[in-house]
């Protein structure tokens, strides 16, 4: 079977000492760890004004921005609010979603998630945990969308985490590398079953992030 589209992962790290000292990277040819670690140093605060977490209250404009957003795709989620509420409002350990809130009107303009996936860390006296954000739904309206990666990044870095992964599918790739993402050797494949598409689908053209 052919996959309708296979879509190539990217790295950011935001521990570089602890993913280097573990193998996940390595030190670039005349790095050194200090300029490393100073070359992914990330902001201690988010720079968009009305940056907060999801809430509960916030699940109906989360659904419609999100049905807007995902409508261009030529294969995406038909999410509703009860689909966003589940996948999407914030569940520690899980999921992280945030957005923004216009300080003027409070109208909700833009929002970005991630999810976090722990991987185990063998043989290392250090480290047991190697914790991943991965991001999930990027949605743009007003604040440009490499400023609110960037966003996410910084509270990802707050919680924590080691590093961010990204796959090249919808507008993904236009922040990739000026936010320093690195590509990866992981592939992932969409496969559509008892579904047919004249062509293969650029990522680009892909709206799903499978879990």
């Amino acid at each position: 079977m052919t996959p309708i589209t296979t879509c190539q992962y990217w790295h950011r790290s935001l521990n570089p000492k602890k993913l280097i000292e573990v193998g996940f990277s390595r030190l670039g040819a005349r790095m050194t760890m200090s300029r490393t670690i100073k070359l992914y140093k990330l902001p201690d605060s988010p720079v968009t004004p009305g940056f907060r977490k999801m809430e509960l209250r916030d699940v109906s404009a989360v659904t419609r921005l999100l049905r807007n957003y995902l409508s261009q795709f030529v294969v995406s989620p038909d999410f509703d609010e009860n689909d966003v509420q589940h996948w999407l409002l914030p569940t520690e350990d899980v999921v992280d979603s945030y957005l923004v809130e216009s300080p003027e009107t409070h109208d909700i303009t833009d929002f970005c998630s991630f999810y976090t996936l722990p991987s185990s860390i063998l043989g290392n006296q250090n480290y047991s945990i190697l914790k991943a954000a991965y991001s999930y739904y990027n949605v743009s309206t007003k604040t440009p969308l490499l400023q609110l990666m960037n966003d996410a990044l910084i509270v990802a870095n707050r919680k924590d985490f080691d590093v961010f992964n990204a796959l090249d599918v919808m507008h993904n790739e236009s922040f990739l590398k000026e936010l320093k993402f690195g590509p990866g050797d992981g592939q992932l494949h969409y496969y559509l079953y008892n579904y047919r598409i004249r062509n293969a689908l650029r990522p680009s053209e892909l709206g799903l992030v499978l879990l």
